[in-house]
């Protein structure tokens, strides 16, 4: 075959890039209609994230700090459109400074700037899955799990499958909502893009995968399990989305690399969680505004301090004035490591983190960000308080809606308190056309959709109604 004149010769980078951007959908058994020219199939995907009941659901859901009082103080969702847009940005850059790998081999109607929106939509979905009261509520639904007196319950459930429950994770639950439970009422879940899905996928293996070498024991509190992004119960949509991404076997795990794009999400998340939280502890007094200028300034580099600095303006502009030029920085270095590390990115072999890649101050600076975080807001005496409160809550609940899962398999006749448990039940299931049988797993997957699904209000006031005990915190 003669090249034409002014073609580019097709390379294997290309084709890589052809299979990471596809824009098929995971779950859709119909036919690709005609694609509209002013709306791609990735701006679909994050009109469907926006629009869906799971998304709205993170505004009273826990970023840092539980059922605080205090205007203005991030929750899951404001957390996640601004990581979204962190994302884009960082998607549109990176994508700008490969334009010369990608223009052979993108496929038909996806735009360098779609690489902006693919990233974007993930980062939106990127929290969709944590539970109410954030972490401390993975920690809480683990702890509850390793208690002696939830062995009988195990014991119904393979050993492969007790790691999602041992080691629950709000990443796998999101991969549950996204490919599973949310939008359709059949099965196929909200049908996204695999491109889309990929990027989202921050841990492509089983719980099974990164865990097979520990001890199943209490020993472990549920505190230092290895992360990971899907459940046994949806391991064949994991299995189709690598197959079609052409995602290359992991270097670590028995499961996969991450899709190049699941790296960006990651550093937009990690600058996201680095700036906006030093500001809310500033405005929770948990934090010195000076302790956060210095490590902002350190993040900034040589352009030195905005004008709102120098000139002594109220904190909040200064806040905002920093943050801008901090972020701004960090976009530009995260996306050069991104285009310096392609190949190894590509070839699934990059070690760490894309700010592991980066020069050392800016490298230093997010870990000294992280660090003082994890010193002084994670410890606060206050957060330390409401983390118990979120603990007992889910405990409260697990621990009333749990041994629905094992009615069938005992044959018990449920009693008074147990029926009306089954009613709340009754009506989620009701929702996903399914119902309680003997399988045990597939029963207590189906319960912690319903309680993990809740934001944090509704699991306090839940868990307050099934004490006798409802404040008048609302």
């Amino acid at each position: 075959m003669t090249k034409k004149k002014g073609q580019k010769p097709h390379n294997t980078a290309s084709k890589q890039w052809t299979n990471l951007l596809c824009d098929r959908r995971l779950g859709s058994i119909k036919k690709r209609k005609k694609q509209e020219k002013s709306r791609t199939p990735f701006h679909k995907d994050y009109d469907r994230l926006i629009f869906s009941h799971s998304f709205r659901q993170l505004n009273q859901k826990t970023q840092v700090h539980p059922l605080t009082n205090q205007m203005g103080i991030h929750t899951r969702l404001t957390h996640s459109l601004e990581v979204s847009c962190i994302g884009r940005s960082l998607g549109m850059m990176a994508a700008e400074k490969l334009h010369e790998q990608l223009s052979n081999g993108l496929p038909r109607g996806v735009s360098v700037a779609d690489v902006g929106v693919i990233v974007q939509a993930a980062c939106l979905a990127h929290d969709i899955g944590n539970p109410p009261f954030g972490h401390a509520g993975e920690y809480a639904i683990r702890d509850w799990f390793h208690h002696e007196a939830q062995q009988t319950l195990l014991e119904h459930i393979p050993q492969h499958q007790r790691w999602d429950l041992l080691g629950y994770e709000g990443n796998a639950q999101g991969f549950r909502l996204l490919t599973r439970n949310e939008h359709h009422p059949n099965e196929g879940g909200m049908r996204l893009t695999y491109a889309t899905l990929g990027a989202f996928m921050k841990y492509p293996w089983l719980a099974k995968h990164s865990n097979q070498n520990d001890q199943l024991s209490h020993s472990t509190n549920g505190l230092h399990i290895q992360k990971y992004g899907c459940f046994y119960s949806e391991a064949e949509q994991l299995q189709q989305l690598a197959e079609r991404l052409h995602l290359p076997p992991s270097p670590t795990h028995e499961g996969y690399s991450r899709h190049p794009l699941a790296y960006l999400l990651e550093a937009a998340d990690d600058i996201c969680y680095a700036l906006i939280d030093l500001e809310d502890g500033i405005h929770l007094g948990m934090l010195s505004y000076n302790d956060v200028e210095e490590l902002m300034l350190a993040l900034i580099g040589k352009r030195g301090a905005p004008p709102e600095v120098i000139n002594n303006a109220p904190i909040t502009q200064k806040l905002a004035a920093l943050r801008g030029r901090a972020m701004m920085r960090l976009v530009d270095k995260v996306s050069d490591a991104f285009v310096s590390n392609a190949k190894a990115l590509l070839a699934g072999t990059l070690q760490g983190s894309l700010f592991d890649h980066c020069q050392s101050n800016v490298n230093n600076s997010i870990a000294a960000a992280k660090s003082l975080a994890r010193e002084q807001i994670f410890t606060h005496p206050d957060k330390v308080r409401m983390e118990l409160m979120a603990n007992r809550c889910l405990h409260t609940l697990l621990s009333a809606f749990m041994p629905l899962a094992l009615l069938h398999q005992t044959g018990q006749t449920p009693d008074f308190e147990q029926q009306h448990l089954m009613r709340l039940l009754s009506a989620h299931l009701h929702h996903y056309h399914r119902e309680l049988d003997d399988d045990v797993y597939t029963n207590t997957l189906n319960i912690l959709d319903f309680i993990t699904g809740m934001n944090d209000h509704e699991a306090y006031r839940l868990a307050q109604d099934l004490n006798g005990s409802r404040g008048n915190l609302w």
